[in-house]
């Protein structure tokens, strides 16, 4: 390792070779405002184009003014990052990208956490400095998941190196020249009918309110207060992971505060995804010990994540017999509040009208997919919601989130177990799967339900398990890269894995792109998963198949997993959707 000695700020600091001037300045704990330098899933992809220029330095012996994202160390360097010079630089550029850029910060859905608006405020931009032309813009509202609005968009290209880079699924670039550019899909088609999975990692790094996740919120409000509906809501395991952190409550699980908000803003009944997440297990486990022992479709991929159905939908459609047939546990949910919950609340299934608490934008598309129509003719899941977008409605409503006492979810569809709560990280899926799949093979009891193998947040897990004499290999990725790669090697692929899970997003559902913003935040993602295997452990039960709900359910209504009646209700089929 060589080292660099340089001095920033009269502090003198050595660094390894290659480090940048910005990255070096962190380690003193100076912080330079960047605007399009974004350090993404790992180390090795970082956004740092050296465009926006808001992060510039004093270098001495240099004429000009260095961008510190994309300014290599060098021995002897000498830098300043707060002298006159520098900070009225920066409050330049903040007004030069403000002059094309919309005054309507009030009404933005970014607002309060668009970087852009918060550069202002810090270098003291109080009017717009100049005057001229602006950029030709669009907006999109079409799309069920995603708002684009060019208009705000200030050319970081974030969003592009998320989408090309991190998940390799290359919807969106820039296009044009000069003045001109912008960032965009192939031919302008709308991102719904470009190769968008919806995965909403976009949205995640977008500095302002460019790239959104469209906003159900009124939706629900209408809902609520139509007294023709009877309204429920179901909150996924990664939801309570976060949404803490809008209201200042850190690496913490706030499951019953988030219940009790629930019921404050008026849902007729509060119920938890978990139990539509043990359900998964139940069938998914059970389909696997099948296909494993006729070594029929192997591997066998999980189904649970839409961004990563989507993804094998437009890009491998002959591949599409090896994701589970399962529906995701929100859907498993909806089906079943729309059968069997709303027989035994003795409630018309046109009047039960379903919301969704997700971390997921890409959800609010599966809501809309016409195979999650159901008998009556009504969606499974009437309207999904973000976690930011449920913390808007608690703060709009004016609840005291961080005093609200402790509340249990309703029971019939609320009871839960760890296996279900884990499914919010990379590995929880396959660990929830194995602790059920062992018992199903073996029929003796698990001696540990902790299957450290498939814990962490790495793109790519693998480990081989043994039951009951047969070792099963299983691999895990989070991340569309890593997913590409597992199907571009097919052949290979299938030689060394039984059981694959795949999760779209970096580090699981917990940075799924409705989460409170994390802008690529490993030690943030890591946190949130350790909060749910805490929940975990925690837990008096931890296997899905001895959830006493669930087994009533099979008991009462479904029969046995895999039954006629379940995959009637619980299981589903792919399109091939590919263009290629």
């Amino acid at each position: 390792m060589s080292l660099v000695t340089l001095t920033i700020n009269n502090r003198e600091i050595s660094v390894e070779a290659g480090t940048t001037v910005l990255d070096a300045a962190k380690e003193l704990n100076i912080k330079i405002p960047t605007l399009c330098y974004l350090n993404l899933h790992d180390q090795k992809t970082t956004n740092k184009p050296g465009s926006c220029r808001v992060c510039v330095v004093e270098v001495q012996g240099r004429k000009n003014l260095a961008p510190a994202c994309s300014t290599m160390v060098a021995p002897g360097m000498v830098v300043k990052t707060g002298t006159p010079k520098v900070l009225k630089a920066r409050k330049n550029i903040i007004e030069l990208l403000l002059s094309d850029h919309p005054q309507e910060c009030l009404t933005c859905g970014k607002s309060m956490h668009c970087e852009l608006q918060s550069l202002a405020h810090d270098y003291g931009v109080t009017d717009i400095a100049y005057q001229g032309s602006k950029s030709d813009s669009m907006m999109e509202l079409a799309n069920p998941s995603i708002v684009r609005d060019t208009s705000k968009c200030i050319l970081c290209r974030r969003c592009v190196a998320m989408c090309n880079e991190v998940q390799c699924v290359g919807a969106i670039g820039p296009v044009n020249r000069g003045f001109d550019t912008n960032i965009s899909t192939k031919f302008n088609v709308d991102l719904k009918d470009s190769t968008c999975v919806f995965c909403g990692q976009c949205v995640n790094v977008c500095p302002t309110g460019a790239l959104m996740e469209k906003d159900n919120t009124e939706d629900v409000l209408n809902a609520l207060d139509d007294p023709d509906k009877y309204v429920i809501v179901s909150t996924a395991p990664a939801v309570r992971s976060a949404l803490g952190e809008e209201f200042g409550i850190m690496d913490q699980s706030v499951t019953g505060k988030m219940a009790a908000s629930l019921r404050t803003l008026g849902f007729d009944k509060v119920y938890d995804t978990d139990f539509g997440a043990d359900l998964t297990i139940m069938e998914e486990a059970n389909e696997f010990v099948t296909r494993f022992t006729k070594g029929e479709n192997l591997p066998m991929i999980t189904s649970c994540c839409p961004g990563w159905v989507n993804f094998i939908e437009k890009e491998y459609g002959e591949l599409l017999n090896h994701p589970s047939t399962c529906k995701s546990p929100q859907q498993m949910w909806g089906a079943i509040a729309k059968s069997y919950l709303a027989e035994k609340l003795e409630i018309p299934v046109e009047k039960l009208y379903v919301v969704s608490v997700m971390p997921c934008i890409a959800k609010k598309y599966e809501a809309q997919r016409d195979e999650f129509v159901n008998d009556h003719g009504t969606p499974d899941i009437d309207v999904v919601i973000s976690t930011r977008e449920l913390a808007k409605l608690i703060q709009k409503a004016g609840i005291d989130f961080a005093g609200l006492p402790e509340e249990d979810f309703d029971s019939m569809m609320g009871e839960s177990t760890g296996a279900g709560v884990i499914f919010g990280t990379s590995g929880g899926v396959m660990e929830a799967a194995l602790r059920t799949a062992y018992e199903v093979i073996t029929k003796e009891e698990l001696p540990d339900v902790n299957f450290e193998v498939a814990r962490g947040i790495q793109g790519v897990k693998e480990a081989t398990v043994n039951i009951a004499g047969n070792d099963v290999s299983i691999c895990i990725v989070n991340g569309l890269a890593n997913a590409k790669y597992l199907l571009d090697h097919m052949d290979e692929t299938a030689k060394k894995y039984q059981f694959i899970e795949v999760m779209a997003c970096p580090g699981g559902c917990i940075n799924g792109g409705g989460q409170p913003y994390s802008n690529g935040d490993l030690c943030m993602v890591q946190k949130r998963s350790n909060v749910l295997y805490g929940e975990d452990a925690a837990k008096p039960v931890r296997k899905s198949h001895e959830n006493k709900e669930i087994q009533a359910l099979y008991k009462e209504y479904l029969g046995e997993p895999n039954s006629e009646k379940a995959h009637h209700l619980l299981h589903t089929h792919y399109n091939n959707r590919t263009t290629k």
